[in-house]
């Protein structure tokens, strides 16, 4: 069963690069599918705990529809999401024109001096404009601004280094801020990065992928890759907020969009039915970029993150659920090497392997099995590792997984109904086994 697909071209938990493209015009009569009512997400998931008084959203409502005509963003007050940890607490906006809202990152600068991170691709698009938003009425802030080459390829410690390089050059103090401007490549580095600098400094997201705006952006997970594993060197480090300007996706290449919904359908999978449903009868809008289905998608991702974040920030239980597919995922970014394929690739054909595993050990039935199969193929996502996977690689690469615990490998499967799953290393070895020769070549 091994790919097609070109890239060029016993935790128990329920119910829970950017490029100019041509702009398409989304038609004014497209109704967006709502769910009747939308249940905070720790009804969703029987999670007994104080999360459903922690998860804070404002107001301001995704599923309103608004005229886009006539609006204006920078009047638009965003929607709000809090990750509450605390002390370190920290809000998501979420919106329309949020770069044209100095006050919203200005209220998160802490001291006079700021470093954006961006990458060569994002900074012709929104450098100047986050600079602007940075500095707009406050001439006492001054920003420094480092550009990174573009790719998972870069996300390593030579590139790091630009960044302190940069950072001490420019004599930058412990009340500095970092800003990560880009991907969830730009953000790992950056929040690391600052993780590090000085032993510890401020830092603001503004996440302008889909995977960085619903997943990579929110928790505080920082860091870089090694030859050897993805995501092996890093801290968790959270920012002081996470801004999300939805008109950033406007620039976004089709290819990226499709990526990042490989995480927007994992929220469904492992906590949230609802919310799968919602995108089975939603996906051909998100592919058309409708904002406001794009908008709700963002909002009801970064919920169910917020509160997964909220209760298990150093992924000691049920945030490890959130990587459901990542880690046959992750053997295929490293196995084909960083960047041939995307995350979101590797993931969504990792998560037709974990869905594959979980039938074979009967913890979920074939229907769910096709609606996992369906949706990815609906979201334009590989549904198959590459062809040059061997089962070898897959288990010298998954050895090493950060999820192996006393030398046996945890996993996230499904299991039950939709919305329910498991994290857990108690599972008949002869199921990885079958799924990895289906899979891949022997």
């Amino acid at each position: 069963m091994a790919s097609s697909f070109c890239p060029k071209q016993a935790l128990s938990f329920s119910n829970s690069a950017h490029q100019l493209h041509q702009s398409r015009a989304i038609p004014r009569d497209i109704h967006v599918r709502f769910p009747a009512s939308v249940s905070s997400p720790s009804s969703r998931c029987g999670l007994k705990s104080k999360a459903t008084t922690r998860l804070k959203v404002s107001a301001t409502s995704a599923t309103k529809v608004m005229d886009q005509s006539s609006r204006k963003a920078s009047s638009q007050a965003p929607t709000v999401v809090e990750v509450d940890l605390g002390n370190r607490s920290y809000p998501i906006y979420i919106g329309a024109g949020l770069l044209d809202q100095p006050d919203l990152l200005q209220r998160h600068i802490h001291g006079k001096r700021v470093l954006v991170v961006t990458n060569t691709t994002v900074a012709p698009l929104y450098l100047d404009k986050t600079i602007s938003a940075l500095t707009d009425g406050n001439p006492n802030v001054t920003v420094e601004s480092v550009i990174l080459p573009d790719g998972e390829q870069f996300k390593n410690m030579e590139t790091l280094m630009k960044v302190f390089d940069k950072a001490i050059e420019s004599r930058l103090d412990r009340r500095c801020t970092f800003v990560a401007l880009g991907g969830g490549v730009i953000g790992d580095m950056c929040g690391y990065a600052a993780a590090s600098y000085l032993r510890g400094v401020n830092f603001i997201q503004i996440p302008t992928t889909v995977m960085a705006q619903v997943d990579s952006s929110v928790g505080g997970k920082t860091g870089i890759n090694h030859p050897l594993g993805k995501n092996m060197i890093g801290a968790f480090y959270q920012p002081q907020c996470v801004l999300i300007d939805t008109d950033t996706l406007n620039t976004l290449p089709d290819r990226e969009l499709a990526s990042g919904l490989a995480e927007v359908i994992k929220y469904g999978l492992i906590r949230d039915a609802e919310f799968f449903e919602w995108q089975e009868q939603n996906m051909p809008l998100l592919l058309a970029r409708d904002p406001t289905a794009f908008t709700y998608a963002i909002k009801r991702s970064c919920e169910n993150k917020a509160e997964v974040v909220s209760q298990d920030e150093k992924e000691s239980g049920v945030r490890a659920t959130l990587n459901l597919g990542h880690t046959f995922g992750h053997a295929v970014e490293t196995g084909v090497g960083y960047g041939q394929w995307l995350h979101g690739e590797a993931v969504a054909a990792g998560t037709v392997m974990a869905v594959d595993m979980s039938r074979r050990l009967g913890w979920i039935d074939d229907s769910l099995v096709q609606r996992v199969q369906k949706i990815l193929e609906q979201a334009k996502l590989p549904t198959s590792p590459p062809e040059t996977m061997t089962v070898e690689m897959f288990k010298s690469i998954m050895a090493v997984d950060k999820k192996v615990a006393d030398g046996k490998l945890r996993l996230i499967l499904l299991n039950g109904s939709l919305g329910n799953c498991v994290f857990t290393g108690d599972y008949d070895q002869k199921a990885l086994d079958e799924t990895l020769r289906a899979f891949s070549k022997s």
